[in-house]
């Protein structure tokens, strides 16, 4: 994906998009507008905000930042990545409506598309995206959505998004993109053909374990519209001191992401070297399987990896106690490396048939690496197989 001559470079954007000085103070920083009502001029007259439940000056900077850096018009950003994902099906579906949706997806996806939507007579087929022949094969005269993550959580499966484009064009059935793992930095879904990309912003935009926000970007400005007033109408808008701190993390969002790649390289080839560790995927691995695709797909590759050790779950979990620098939680994206057990954790909820059949066992540990230095991450993990050994 080449960058045009007119547009400048994510750096750039991730510091100055959606920002100026404020108007009556020239505070350099946009202010934290801790607010829930706005004065008007007059009855009937327009002004840019009236209630902080529909927009928010803050809000809004980081929506113009956001969108910005896929060449879109501002995000509509939400209180999480669920909301996000929530809201566009609402506004994509209707009762009898039928999805497709890569069976290597966030958990929370899965539930509340077998747990909630499903009532709702919305049905969802689950397949291996990275096959577009797949996802066409389960078309139905309902289907009005193809929803795909790429890189999936969390095995790192790739779909190839200029087939799924290629396949959303020909169809007209649209194509969202969840591109949390790599940003619109790493990777421009819009480009590709997709007509909305989704972010938890909780994850590498934030960058700090600081907040829980979403957005989704989109060219079609029909469509924002409809997502702004479903989430004006369910209450489901960020709060401006989270978009606060997530300006701040957009900022260094490229100048991480270079780190994060390099530091989850280094550790995946460290990893390789280690007699206790059975398998490791990472995209920018000569052995990844969809190497070439990550080549063509990705500017770089990111800082998620997985990996197994001897010994299956039981050895997994004695592992993970005797880590120092890689803490056990459940988030990602963030300067300090996590490791997540999937299974019990970010997929606890989907069924055990489904995590299965995707690759997600008991023994499988899911690590976002930080910006450490990777040969202190790597004696970390090493003295921890060491004495979860003994």
């Amino acid at each position: 994906m080449q960058q045009t001559e007119s547009r400048q470079a994510a750096s750039t954007l991730a510091i100055h998009a959606g920002r100026r000085p404020d108007p009556a103070t020239g505070a350099l920083l946009t202010p934290i507008y801790q607010s829930t009502t706005y004065a008007q001029p007059g009855v009937g007259e327009d002004c840019p905000h009236t209630y902080s439940r529909d927009t928010n000056p803050t809000v809004s900077a980081l929506e113009g930042a956001l969108g910005a850096l896929e060449d879109a018009p501002p995000a509509v950003c939400f209180s999480s990545g669920m909301a996000a994902i929530a809201a566009l099906l609402l506004e994509s579906l209707r009762c009898g409506d039928h999805v497709v949706v890569s069976e290597v997806v966030y958990g929370g996806t899965v539930r509340l598309l077998r747990d909630i939507l499903a009532d709702f007579d919305i049905a969802a087929s689950f397949v291996d995206a990275s096959d577009p022949r797949r996802v066409a094969a389960e078309f139905t005269e309902r289907t009005r959505l193809i929803l795909v993550e790429t890189p999936g959580n969390p095995t790192l499966r790739l779909c190839d998004l200029d087939a799924l484009g290629e396949l959303s064009r020909s169809t007209g059935v649209p194509l969202a993109v969840d591109n949390t793992f790599l940003t619109p930095v790493l990777q421009r879904p819009l480009d590709a053909g997709a007509e909305v990309s989704i972010y938890s912003t909780t994850k590498f935009i934030d960058g700090h374990n600081a907040t829980v926000g979403g957005a989704l970007i989109s060219r079609d400005e029909e469509r924002l519209a409809r997502l702004r007033r479903i989430r004006k109408s369910v209450g489901s808008i960020q709060a401006p001191h989270d978009a606060w701190l997530t300006l701040q993390g957009l900022k260094t969002l490229p100048l991480r992401l270079e780190r994060h790649s390099s530091n989850a390289h280094a550790l995946a080839l460290g990893l390789q070297q280690l007699p206790e560790v059975e398998h490791v995927v990472y995209p920018g691995l000569v052995d990844f399987p969809q190497h070439d695709l990550a080549r063509r797909q990705h500017t770089l590759h990111g800082g998620m990896l997985t990996f197994r050790i001897r010994g299956g779950a039981e050895a997994a979990r004695r592992f993970v106690r005797e880590l120092r620098l890689c803490t056990l939680a459940e988030n990602l994206g963030a300067v300090e490396s996590l490791v997540t057990h999937p299974a019990t954790m970010t997929h606890g909820d989907v069924p055990a048939a489904q995590r299965a059949a995707v690759g997600i066992d008991d023994g499988l540990l899911r690590l976002s690496v930080g910006l450490e230095q990777p040969e202190d991450l790597l004696a970390d993990i090493r003295t921890a197989l060491e004495r979860s050994a003994s």
